[in-house]
C-alpha cells in the first residue's frame, strides 16, 4: 500500500472536552493524547453516535517510534521465552499479530487510537477483555468478533463498533480497542489508492 501524508496536523485530545482520556499510556511528552485531526473528527462525530452515558475513554493516539519499537522487542521477546521452538519465521508472524512492526506501525502515523467505553461517572464496561490483552493471554477473546465472551460485552462491542465505524473509523480485527483512520490498514480496507498518513 503506498504511504503518503497529506500534512493533517497532529491534535492534542486533552484540549478537547467532549472527549476523555485515560491516563494509563501516559508518557512526559503527552504523545498519547496526540492524533491526526482527521481522527479527532471522527471521534467526536463517534462520540455523539453514542447511546446516552456512555462515553469514549481514549487511551494511546501517537506513538514514537522507539516506544513501538520497545513494545515489538519486548512481545517478541515473551513469545520467544514462551514458544522456544517456533521458528524464527512463525514467531515474527505471530508477533506481528499483536504488535506492528515499526515500518508499518499505525500508531506512529498518528492515525490509530486505542480505546474502550466508559459510563458517565468514568467507570470501564465490560468489553470481554482488558484493553492490550493478548490472543495467547485471552484464548482469542481479545478479536472484536469473539464469540466466547459474556454477552454484555458482546453488546458493548456491538455499540463500540456501530459509533467508530459509522464515523469512518476501521478496526483492526484482532484488538477490538483498536480503530485507525488515513493509515495503511485504513486504506487496504476501504479501497484507497494511498494512505493519508505517514509516519511522524
Amino acid at each position: 500500500m503506498p504511504s503518503t501524508d497529506d500534512g493533517d496536523s497532529l491534535v492534542d485530545l486533552r484540549e478537547l472536552p467532549e472527549l476523555w482520556l485515560d491516563g494509563r499510556a501516559a508518557d512526559p511528552a503527552g504523545a498519547y493524547a496526540r492524533v491526526r485531526r482527521g481522527v479527532a473528527e471522527r471521534l467526536l462525530a463517534a462520540q455523539r453516535a453514542l447511546p446516552a452515558g456512555l462515553r469514549l475513554l481514549v487511551i494511546e493516539g501517537y506513538r514514537p517510534y522507539q516506544a513501538q519499537l520497545d513494545i515489538f522487542s519486548g512481545y517478541r521477546d515473551e513469545l520467544r521465552r514462551r514458544y522456544p521452538h517456533w521458528s524464527a519465521e512463525r514467531l515474527h508472524r505471530e508477533t506481528t499479530k499483536f504488535v506492528s512492526p515499526v515500518e508499518v506501525a499505525p500508531h506512529s502515523t498518528g492515525g490509530a487510537v486505542d480505546l474502550t467505553l466508559c459510563d458517565s461517572a468514568g467507570v470501564e464496561l465490560d468489553m470481554g477483555t482488558a484493553v492490550d490483552a493478548t490472543p495467547e493471554a485471552s484464548g482469542n477473546a481479545c478479536f472484536t468478533g469473539a464469540e466466547h465472551i459474556p454477552a454484555a460485552a458482546r453488546r458493548n462491542r456491538r455499540i463500540l463498533v456501530a459509533a467508530l465505524g459509522g464515523a469512518g473509523l476501521v478496526n483492526y480485527p484482532t484488538e477490538w480497542w483498536h480503530w485507525s483512520y488515513g493509515d495503511r490498514y485504513w486504506a487496504l480496507l476501504t479501497g484507497a489508492a494511498h494512505t493519508r498518513y505517514g509516519p511522524v
